[in-house]
């Protein structure tokens, strides 16, 4: 499996996608695997590519939910924060870093 097989397969599943849209989901779906070998097999990939969704799709109704409460809370004084608005800060900070995980993937090393 090749990054061009990959693309082939998101574009049949999804051919409306802009080129942008399917990179982005071929990295994401690569992430999810720890052998994109196993990708050559169309019931693997139609698992992953389910999962894979149902991540995004979590990840991404859990940022604008933190997205609106952030800006609520941009608009207060952090001074006075509450222990309540400290915990939607560090909530923040943990589903950013969920979203980063999944385009960086749990697995990946970077080297110096």
């Amino acid at each position: 499996m090749n990054c061009q097989d990959l693309a082939d397969q998101i574009e049949e599943l999804r051919p409306e996608a802009h080129p942008r849209d399917v990179a982005r989901l071929c990295l994401l779906v690569c992430n999810a695997v720890d052998d994109i070998e196993n990708l050559d097999d169309k019931p693997t990939f139609l698992q992953v590519w389910q999962e894979m969704g149902l991540r995004l799709q979590a990840a991404t109704d859990q940022h604008a939910a933190m997205t609106e409460e952030l800006e609520t809370l941009a608009r207060s004084d952090p001074k006075k924060f509450t222990p309540d608005q400290i915990w939607v800060l560090i909530r923040a900070i943990k589903v950013q870093s969920q979203i980063l995980e999944l385009y960086v993937g749990s697995h990946s090393q970077v080297s110096p």
